[in-house]
């Protein structure tokens, strides 16, 4: 059985490789990929050798729906995740499995049985459900924040935030006219529950929304410098290994 691992963190990906030799050393991993970008390349040009893909959620350079944006994937798929709130959703109405980290033997060898037990009756029909389920059961994202303003609670709109960073591990969300405060979210959080049509990481301190970027400067052949409103005082870049998502990010 060939199989491709997609998941941006290495040592998950190779205890998944690890656990699925234990599983059958005969299992043969074409590939890790941590990304997107990476993803959509690889099953572009090889995804008829695939018997099985094992899927993360949260890749490095965006959420794994994006690769069924770009291809029409006909391969089963397994995916693993350590968000099941919207996942459980999405594809429990399939004959695909689910797995939530940190995967198990046991969790492993049950869904790899169940996809061979269901290898002879899994029709293209069967896929199209699965591609159906995975447009039509989006995740419900976050439309606002509940803040404290000194002794004041309020609610700000998603639709009001500038963007949000990260300073001496503290999160701050920006607000269009300039507001600045403190929320009790990561900024790798905040990408799980925010709409990625809307917000885009742009790096490890910032997370920004479409309409807080003004004009986007080419700084380098390796980065692209980004000007925002309301200003932050450290400038924000895009790195080379994100230049790609972020321009078709821009291209919806």
């Amino acid at each position: 059985m060939n199989v491709l691992i997609i998941e941006d963190e290495d040592l998950t990906a190779e205890r998944l490789e690890s656990l699925l030799l234990r599983y059958d050393s005969g299992i043969q991993v074409l590939d890790k990929i941590p990304s997107v970008r990476e993803a959509i390349e690889f099953l572009q040009n090889r995804a008829q050798e695939l018997d099985l893909v094992f899927m993360d959620i949260h890749l490095e350079d965006d959420l794994c729906f994006r690769i069924f944006d770009q291809i029409n994937l006909q391969v089963p798929i397994i995916f693993t995740t350590a968000f099941d709130e919207y996942m459980i959703r999405a594809f429990r109405v399939n004959s695909i499995d689910y797995l939530l980290k940190p995967v198990s033997l046991e969790g492993l060898t049950a869904a790899i049985d169940k996809f061979k037990s269901m290898k002879r009756q899994f029709s293209k029909a069967d896929l199209d459900t699965l591609l159906m389920a995975i447009g039509q059961n989006k995740p419900e994202y976050k439309t606002r924040f509940m803040v404290t303003v000194g002794t004041r609670i309020r609610t700000i709109e998603v639709a009001e935030v500038a963007y949000f960073f990260s300073e001496e591990k503290v999160t701050f969300m920006v607000t269009q006219d300039g507001q600045r405060l403190p929320i009790d979210y990561s900024l790798d959080k905040l990408t799980t529950m925010l709409n990625p049509d809307d917000f885009f990481r742009a790096n490890r301190q910032f997370l920004v929304s479409l309409s807080c970027i003004k004009n986007i400067h080419t700084y380098s052949q390796s980065k692209l410098k980004l000007e925002l409103a309301p200003a932050p005082k450290p400038e924000v870049f895009i790195g080379k290994e994100k230049i790609t998502p972020f321009k078709s990010w821009l291209d919806k």
